[in-house]
């Protein structure tokens, strides 16, 4: 009985139910950003079987529409896994911020490393107590991984049926990628780095394959990095 006593007290917690209602909330909007990626993956090329399970086991926006687009523009399979290999990295570093937050069993850790994403470590560190970090890293981490994946089935059974190019829809990665990057932007470091990534992008198009831009174009994220704070003498 201690344990559903706990929850009811817990639920009594009118911050907790807004945390609970925020989290929910955010995983539902990624989950319609996730149609777009199913049909963005099928129109790679990707069977709706393949573009379900690289939702699940991946389980990183940036990275699968990186991946996706690479192939879908006749890039290589290296050059896909190089771009989406370096924007998931930045998720080691929140596992890093996490881990004295989410202690358990292993079985625990396993889960809460796949659902440690750019989400779930912002909800979490926004809370200004253990309970409610806890709480809003696994909402909002499940929401988004139940979310997501069901946006991902909706989006490759549409993408199947019909021809994105017709809506507009092959145009969903670009999009989608600048609205989440626009934010980042007010940040005078930030800008700069993007715009040196973009010039290096530009710049070689049109004399490398298709992909290698992509990796490189992760010079602008060494501008990017803050300075270490100096030491007071």
């Amino acid at each position: 009985m201690r344990g559903p006593l706990k929850v009811r007290e817990l639920w009594r917690d009118e911050d907790l139910r807004q945390v609970f209602a925020a989290c929910v909330t955010l995983g539902l909007a990624v989950g319609v950003f996730a149609i777009s990626f199913g049909v963005t993956a099928v129109s790679a090329g990707a069977s709706v079987a393949q573009t379900c399970v690289m939702s699940l086991l991946v389980f990183t926006g940036a990275s699968q529409f990186s991946a996706v687009s690479v192939i879908g523009a006749g890039g290589s399979a290296a050059s896909a896994f190089g771009s989406a290999a370096l924007l998931a990295a930045r998720n080691s570093v929140y596992g890093l911020a996490m881990a004295p937050h989410l202690k358990g069993r292993l079985a625990t850790r396993l889960v809460a490393a796949q659902i440690t994403i750019d989400e779930s470590t912002a909800m979490a560190s926004a809370q200004t107590d253990a309970t409610h970090r806890r709480a809003a890293f696994w909402i909002t981490g499940l929401s988004i991984y139940l979310f997501w994946n069901t946006g991902t089935l909706i989006g490759a059974i549409l993408g199947s049926t019909i021809d994105p190019t017709t809506y507009g829809l092959d145009a969903a990665f670009p999009a989608a990628f600048v609205a989440m990057v626009w934010p980042s932007l007010r940040n005078r470091r930030s800008a700069l780095a993007a715009a040196i990534g973009a010039t290096v992008c530009l710049a070689l198009i049109p004399f490398t394959p298709v992909g290698v831009p992509i990796l490189c174009a992760v010079l602008g994220v060494v501008v990017g990095i803050p300075s270490p704070p100096e030491r007071a003498t």
